[in-house]
């Protein structure tokens, strides 16, 4: 298959050639691996590549023969390299298959290759010193977002139709919104962690999955959703497949609007104008929208320290094991100054000061599940400004101490982070783009704690109403006429 056919089809689309057999599974991942090779050099998004060693039967899932990207953290592969970015966890081979990359397997997808994260995922811009900075594919000098920046870039640019990540914080909405894609963050408990871990970042770290098109997204999240055996819990199954629910009527929902966040930060006009055009799109769908005001459960200050401790203390445990794991220093050699300076602020967070935090997570969570009782879904901007140019966190990074980094993330996205406290799920819909630079905007629906079929059934009625597959960034696998 040539890639310039092979990028217009989504997930679900290639898998059914596959089924058909109009195409062989090693013929699409033939045509991954070029448009790899064509993009990747401009955006710098794929870390490694390697011949996927499985060969799924055409038909047994929906995404059985889909070429597949996997991040840098967050999926351990049996064999192959997971260096979460850093320079302290190179060379670093996974022993065995997490729960995660098993029910890939399952899924049948064909994994050839992992993508960039911010070190120790602990950024929203993609811009490690191990690998370099990921570049968004609509404009290279801006950032892709993070920490799951090299799967957005990868799947906006025509690399894979859609690619694992991660979010703690935003780490797949900011990615989503900044390459103008889809990107859903599950309920906690919905995709297992095991068999390493029952929570990652106690538990506001969730998997999942960016796309260019709702029904892939939901096709993979029904792969690898579920309990596994010794999981501390779940979320409760849905009663229909999520692929069902894309093409169902949301019905008439009451959505609440926050146009400014919370902590202050403004949002920008360019993503002001996209947020009231899509109140309006939701009228017109029969929507009943109106401006809602939130409260987060804490104070804008407690909150970011709350977070803070939560952050560097598993921060700081992690480097440990790592650094001992490597027989290697805890400096500057190995870590970047906001990873060194988290390290350092969470070695200081005592026992009592992390169960405060998590005290602080319980009242968020019990705040926010009130307003759903209100409001069906609650619509924000994913992120308050475009996409920002790379190097517009590197002064912060250099001279902030743990909580001053902390701070400023959530003050550049502060709209994603309280769905990761309250372990709801939210999702990151590319409706629109700004006017002047063609920039892409995202709009954020969360809804309350296990109910992601109303979100997709929301997603794909807006879909229908709104398309985005016609929009292509300026580097794109399709472009190149030698393929």
């Amino acid at each position: 298959m040539r890639v310039a056919e092979y990028v217009n089809y989504d997930a679900v689309g290639l898998a059914e050639l596959v089924a058909e057999g109009e195409v062989t599974a090693a013929e699409l991942q033939a045509a991954a691996l070029e448009a790899t090779q064509g993009v990747d050099p401009q955006i710098n998004a794929v870390v490694e590549t390697w011949p996927a060693d499985d060969e799924p039967k055409p038909g047994s899932t929906p995404l059985a023969g889909v070429p597949f990207l996997i991040k840098d953290i967050g999926a351990a592969m049996a064999g192959r390299r997971m260096e979460l970015g850093s320079r302290l966890a190179a060379g670093h081979v996974a022993r065995a298959d997490s729960f995660l990359v098993l029910r890939l397997r399952r899924a049948g997808l064909l994994t050839f290759g992992r993508t960039a994260t911010s070190e120790m995922a602990y950024s929203i811009t993609t811009e490690p010193v191990l690998y370099g900075a990921t570049r968004n594919p609509w404009n290279l000098e801006r950032s892709a977002g993070g920490s799951s920046g090299g799967a957005g870039a990868a799947v906006a640019a025509g690399v894979v139709p859609l690619a694992h990540g991660t979010d703690a914080a935003g780490s797949l909405r900011v990615p989503a919104a900044h390459n103008g894609l889809f990107g859903l963050k599950p309920t906690r408990g919905r995709v297992s962690m095991g068999p390493d871990f029952d929570e990652l970042f106690s538990g506001l770290a969730v998997p999942g999955s960016v796309s260019r098109t709702v029904r892939d997204s939901a096709a993979l999240l029904d792969q690898i959703s579920g309990p596994e055996p010794g999981d501390p819990y779940f979320a409760q199954q849905p009663s229909r497949p999520y692929t069902e629910e894309v093409t169902r009527h949301p019905g008439r929902l009451r959505i609440g609007v926050l146009t400014q966040a919370w902590g202050g930060r403004r949002t920008t006009a360019p993503v002001a104008d996209a947020l009231s055009r899509t109140a309006g799109l939701l009228e017109s769908l029969g929507h009943q929208v109106r401006e809602a005001e939130v409260d987060l459960g804490a104070d804008w200050e407690e909150y970011v320290l709350a977070n803070a401790h939560l952050f560097t203390a598993n921060l700081a445990a992690t480097v440990d094991e790592l650094a001992a794991a490597f027989g290697r220093p805890i400096d500057s050699s190995t870590l970047e100054p906001a990873t060194l300076a988290g390290y350092h602020y969470g070695q200081r967070v005592s026992g009592a000061q992390f169960v405060a935090a998590l005290t602080i997570r319980n009242r968020v969570s019990r705040s926010l599940a009130r307003y759903f009782d209100a409001y069906d879904i609650l619509l924000t901007p994913t992120v308050p400004e475009l996409p920002t140019p790379l190097g517009a966190y590197a002064e912060s990074a250099q001279t902030l101490d743990g909580l001053g980094w902390i701070d400023t993330v959530f003050d550049r996205s502060p709209f994603t982070m309280p769905f990761n406290m309250a372990g709801t799920p939210a999702m990151s819909v590319p409706l629109t783009a700004d006017a002047e630079t063609g920039l892409p905007i995202g709009m954020q629906f969360a809804a309350g704690y296990g109910l992601e079929s109303r979100l997709f059934r929301l997603a794909g009625q807006l879909e229908q109403a709104s398309p985005w597959s016609g929009r292509i960034p300026t580097v794109w696998a399709g472009n190149r006429t030698d393929h």
